[in-house]
């Protein structure tokens, strides 16, 4: 059986609560190995963390505040971030920029992803970010942010290949591709041909946007054959050869045994 990792999940939604042991089952069952658990805020990295705990080896945390999650109190965030163990942190995540739902902290989602970028580089760590609707704003801070050396990747990109090439002049970046790539008229397929197997990871961003035909249901990691499967159609190649390929991609990036 293929081997795959799930590059951002989240096992200790409340969408989940009561069934996590069964979803993680499910994911060792269908070829998933590691799921990395991207942090969303204090409120909820308790559970998470207990979660990575009670599944060393399986489930790997990441520390990070979202950029949804930022407001006046961003600082705040930040120094618990910091006080957190890092012994077993796999990634700077999920951070970024989020403009969808509104710009009234915008200034303070830059502020907090230059902090949280400089922690990254700090600690050596990977980041695992979270764009939509701010790519402007974002190449610029990355831009800005050159000389940090940074690596990561680009969780659930829907940009162009050539808006991704862009920024690999100023950081060492990777896609993370996930069940939208299935769906009907997804913009990311077309323009996954023009980015080469060794920039993409797998991922579900569970419970949200499961792959077709199960969009709008829950999603977990236990799909990321299916994710697979359609991003070897897209690009001609064996199951195989993607499993393979954006696992070693995974292990690299992650520093996952």
């Amino acid at each position: 059986m293929p081997e795959y990792i799930d590059t951002h999940t989240h096992c200790s939604d409340e969408a989940f609560a009561g069934e996590e042991e069964l979803v993680i089952a499910r994911a060792l069952e269908a070829g998933v190995t590691h799921l990395l658990q991207a942090d969303i805020s204090s409120a909820e990295r308790p559970a998470m963390r207990a979660l990575c705990k009670a599944h060393p080896g399986v489930l790997h945390p990441m520390l990070g505040l979202y950029p949804g999650s930022v407001d006046l109190s961003w600082k705040e965030e930040i120094d618990r971030i910091e006080s957190e163990d890092r012994s077993d942190v796999v990634a700077v995540g999920e951070i970024g920029l989020d403009y969808h739902f509104g710009t009234e902290f915008k200034e303070q989602q830059k502020e907090a992803l230059r902090v949280q970028l400089e922690l990254a580089s700090q600690w050596d760590l990977p980041v695992n970010i979270h764009l939509r609707d701010a790519y402007g704003d974002f190449a610029g801070i990355l831009k800005d942010c050159a000389g940090l050396h940074l690596r990561g990747n680009l969780h659930a990109f829907s940009g162009s290949a050539e808006y991704f090439r862009s920024l690999l002049a100023y950081a060492d970046l990777s896609v993370g591709i996930g069940g939208v790539v299935t769906f009907k008229k997804a913009g990311i397929a077309t323009e996954l041909l023009d980015i080469p197997m060794d920039r993409i990871l797998l991922e579900t961003d569970a419970p949200y946007l499961a792959p077709t035909p199960l969009r709008g249901t829950r999603n977990e990691s236990a799909n990321i054959p299916a994710i697979a499967a359609k991003i070897a159609e897209i690009k001609g190649v064996g199951l195989e050869e993607v499993a393979a390929a954006t696992t070693s991609n995974a292990r690299k990036l992650f520093s996952l045994i």
